[in-house]
This record gives C-alpha cells, structure tokens and sequence, in this order.
C-alpha cells in the first residue's frame, strides 16, 4: 500500500483533525506519517496507529521560522522517500510541491484547511499577503488533487486557481451525549485557541449585560489571553469570566458538557474567517449543545438544514447579549435546539465524512 507523509507546522499534540485523518488512511492500509514541529513547551506525543515526527527549529515565528521549517522539510522529505505528501495548507506546500517534482514518483495532494491568504495575520501585512499569494498562484493550478474543509472554499479556490477542490469537513468522531440536556447554570462555553479575530472580547463585553447567573468559560490559550483576562477585569466581569488555559482532548468533554450555550464568534476580519467552517461548530453539535454562531454562509446552510444554531448578524455585544437572553426565556426554544442538534450529530460525524477522504486517496493511489 501507499506510504503517505503528511506535513503540518504544529507540534501535533493538539491536531485533532490530522490524528482523525492519519488515523483513517492507517486503518484503510495505508503507511502514515505525520510531521510537524517541535517546540520547547511541546507536549510528549501521545501514541497512534501511524507514525509521528517533530523537525526541531531554531525559530519559533514569524519569516524566518517559516524560512527554517519549509528547508527542514525538503531535507526530510529528501532523506524519506514515500508515494504521497499531504501539504496541510499553504506553509508548507513548497517543499512537498517541490519533492514531488523531484522525484516523479510521488505525488503532491494539497489540503486547504483555511484561506491562508486571508486570515487575519496575512492581509494586515500587504508584502506577506503578495509573497504567499505569488506561491499560491504558482502551485496550486499545477496540481491534480486538492481538497478543503467546506463547499464554499471549495467553490472558491476551485474558481480562483482552475483545480478541482473536493470537500472532507472537519467534523469530530460521534460521540454519546446526555440524553437530556437541561443545565442547572447558565454556562456559555469558548473551546479553542485565545487569537485575535475569535470575537472573544464581544463575549466579555456580553457579560456585563447578563444577569449574575451566566458564567462564560474560555477554554484554550493562545496571543491574547493576557488582553482578554485584563479586559475581563475592567469590564469588571472576572469573576464570572474562567479562563481554562490548554486542556487535553479527552478533558474538553467535561466542560462541554456542562455549557449551557455555545459560541464561535469568529470576526469578519478576512475571506477565510467569513466563509470558515470551524470544528467546534460540530463538536457543539456532538454534545447536543445549541450554539450561536456568526451569520457566514457555511453556517447559514447549516441552520437551513438542520436548525441547530443561533446565527448573529452582527458581532456586537448588545446583539449577542439580547440572543441568549431571548434563549434563556424561552425553554421551549432551547429544548428544540437541542433536539435539532442530536438530529443532526447523526449526519455530521467522522464516521460518515471519512469516506470523502478514503475516496480521494483511492483515486490518487490508483493513478499511480
């Protein structure tokens, strides 16, 4: 069977979504490995199906750090023959390009799990954003496989770079949820990374215009958290504000469990924001907790389908305060959303979105 490298710039203690992948082209036959990057606070790896390795790097950000890694890789690539590199998003698509062009015969497949040109950090920089469009332009109309997290990106980068895009959602393994969900306290939960752009400092701001019994829990770390707990402060809401820090994957479930409400408050700030389909959209979804998320197409067809969410037109605190107030006084309302979102667990789970997986590396193994 093929031997498959899949490449990311994480240190892979915390990527969900490539152990779920790895660990289905694995069962499926296929020799996996993931690499990534280590760190100085990194984490032991925690042992899988497929193989894992971390590129030690002298920097941690910024150009050089990408400069660094990309050579790093293109040696390791160099020094590990195998049939299939898997480019997780655009840092790290050249030197996988590049190997495959080397050597014929491997093949490069491209996964776009964001808009990397349009998130945030890029378009505030107009001379990073050029250099890693110029890339992608280059690239990406080169290559015959190519897949993304959503129908709109696909759409998107299938029109933009003439590449056919197929779609392989990063949705989480089906789990058991409560039978009833009813909480006792108002606990409105953030899972994820403390970054600008989440909307997280809207939720703070929310707070002051609840009633005492609302508690809002951050699960997650990242540049902002020291912002956001001195906004918190001011706001004088800290001690209805928890802030978690990093918590293990199999400790997440005991604090979704106890919200009340769900939030993915992500800011219009780029293309890759507004047409995003974030994981903890499902992982709500999973736990059977209704959840309010920003009126983006991608969850627009969602509500349309399945009418699980609260969607928020516009990210303001005022806004987000009167949905989860208008929510609270209606148990009726909430106990639908409940309903709707067990329903649609049923569809929005790993076991049913692998397949759209399996069937592009068949088809790449097959051309071989």
């Amino acid at each position: 069977m093929a031997r498959i490298l899949c490449t990311v710039t994480n240190d892979l203690s915390q990527d969900q979504r490539m152990i779920r992948i790895c660990s289905t082209l694995q069962a499926a036959g296929y020799e996996v490995t993931l690499v990534g990057r280590q760190r100085q606070n990194s984490l032991a790896l925690r042992s899988h199906s497929f193989q894992q390795y971390r590129l030690p790097c002298y920097f941690d950000a910024g150009k050089f750090f990408y400069l660094e890694y990309n050579l790093r890789l293109l040696w390791y690539l160099w020094r590990n023959p195998v049939d299939i590199v898997n480019a997780v998003d655009l840092d790290t698509l050249l030197p996988a390009y590049l190997i495959s062009r080397i050597r014929r015969g491997t093949t490069c497949v491209y996964d776009a799990h964001e808009y990397f040109t349009e998130v945030p950090e890029v378009t505030r920089r107009p001379a990073i954003q050029r250099i890693w469009s110029t890339l992608a332009n280059w690239i990406i109309p080169q290559l015959e496989y190519a897949y993304t997290v959503g129908p709109a990106l696909a759409r998107i980068f299938s029109e933009r770079y003439s590449t056919s895009f197929g779609v392989v959602r990063n949705v989480p393994v089906r789990r058991q949820a409560p039978e009833k969900r009813s909480p006792s306290s108002k606990v409105l939960l953030y899972q994820g990374m403390l970054n600008e752009g989440r909307g997280l400092e809207t939720a703070i701001r929310a707070m002051k215009l609840l009633p005492e019994e609302f508690r809002l829990i951050l699960v997650g770390s990242g540049d902002v958290e020291q912002e956001l707990k001195q906004l918190a402060i001011e706001e004088q809401v800290d001690g209805r504000v928890e802030f978690t820090g990093f918590v293990t994957p199999d400790q997440l479930p005991s604090y979704t469990n106890q919200a009340w409400l769900g939030l993915n408050l992500l800011e219009n700030t780029g293309l890759s924001y507004y047409y995003s389909l974030a994981n903890k959209a499902f992982d709500y979804i999973q736990s059977n907790v209704p959840s309010v998320q920003m009126a983006y197409p991608e969850y627009v067809a969602l509500q349309e389908e399945y009418g699980c969410f609260v969607l928020l037109d516009q990210l303001e605190p005022q806004e987000l305060a009167e949905h989860i107030l208008h929510l609270a006084a209606n148990e009726a309302v909430y106990q639908q959303l409940v309903e709707n979102n067990r329903a649609a667990a049923q569809d929005l789970c790993w076991e049913h979105e692998q397949q759209r997986l399996l069937d592009i590396y068949q088809e790449v193994a097959a051309s071989r």
